[in-house]
């Protein structure tokens, strides 16, 4: 689970949170919440009425998400005034301000692709696309951080994109057979992994908070979708759905569960390694495919099968064999 403060964060949440008590079972029980969820959202993204493009729906969720991040968002900022500041002077906030515009462009668009990837690929077959997030995130560090991997990281690695080209082509193995759709649905952890990245030299140098990062994360993500609207959106778009309840009804819901996911996850890291809850969070493909049969009626197709089962042991192999924990979602 889709929108959001970002992942590289989820470890510096905890480190902040070590004079808390830890309760493993009250953080796995978080941690399921947010299997739940992601496994929920392919599904509530598809769920907007028809007749309402991809472009709308986003910058409505992103609006909701915002909305449902406030709250937080207000007491955090009340209780700083009460307390001292913690400002790290070290820092250039003129930096720190570039990375947040351009992460928030990135996440915006992100968002956007994660609405069209789940209507035009399909939930389950988009959802499985999310899962090439580690091999991103290991791609960029080894290229600019110098992280070497151990061969059985580099062999889960592999396993996992020989899954995802498998997923792409269909169970074929042939460019002539790619579902363009879930290659285009790749280029949403592409984004994430870039985007996080970028943020996690400002969350471990400054005293921003994960939820403050939400919140301005989410300003700069819905002020780019508006240019893009202006741009390229179906003119009144917007307007009509500002009056559409059942339109209003989806975005308000998507855009909640969105938030809800990145909170529960948050505390649960205050209770257990980011790789406890990396591995609970694993199965949320075939949580997709179970709402997707069960309550949709939708066909799953062998290859998907094939493919999140591939997909899932090599994650597990990277969560429990490799050096470090795999962080997960945006």
């Amino acid at each position: 689970m889709t929108a959001a403060v970002n992942n590289v964060a989820r470890t510096e949440t905890q480190s902040r949170s070590h004079t808390m008590a830890r309760s493993p079972r009250v953080g796995i029980a978080l941690a399921f919440l947010c299997l739940l969820i992601l496994g929920a959202m392919p599904v509530l993204s598809n769920a907007r009425p028809a007749g309402f493009d991809g472009l709308t729906f986003a910058i409505w969720l992103t609006i909701w998400q915002l909305v449902a991040a406030l709250p937080l968002f207000v007491l955090e900022r009340l209780g700083r005034r009460r307390s001292a500041a913690q400002g790290d002077n070290r820092y250039s906030q003129r930096r720190a301000l570039a990375i947040g515009i351009a992460t928030g462009a990135m996440f915006g668009l992100a968002t956007y692709m994660y609405v069209v990837a789940a209507e035009k690929a399909g939930a389950v077959s988009m959802i499985i696309a999310l899962q090439a997030y580690p091999l991103f995130a290991m791609l960029w560090e080894a290229l600019f951080q110098g992280k070497r991997k151990s061969r059985t990281e580099i062999g889960c690695t592999l396993l996992m994109i020989a899954a995802l080209v498998y997923l792409t082509t269909e169970g074929t193995f042939r460019i002539s057979g790619i579902s363009w759709w879930s290659a285009f649905a790749l280029g949403i952890p592409l984004l994430w992994s870039i985007a996080h990245i970028l943020l996690r030299q400002v969350l471990v140098s400054t005293a921003v908070t994960p939820n403050q990062v939400t919140v301005s994360r989410l300003v700069v993500s819905g002020a780019c979708l508006l240019l893009l609207y202006a741009a390229v959106g179906q003119p009144g778009a917007l307007a009509a759905a500002m009056s559409d309840l059942a339109f209003q009804k989806a975005a308000f819901i998507m855009g909640a569960a969105y938030y809800l996911e990145l909170l529960f996850w948050f505390y649960a890291m205050r209770h257990i390694d980011v790789s406890v809850g990396s591995s609970v969070t694993v199965p949320a493909p075939a949580v997709t495919m179970l709402i997707s049969v069960m309550l949709l009626g939708e066909d799953v197709q062998s290859y998907q099968v094939v493919a999140m089962g591939v997909i899932a042991l090599g994650m597990y192999g990277l969560l429990f064999v490799g050096r470090r924990p795999v962080e997960g979602r945006a």
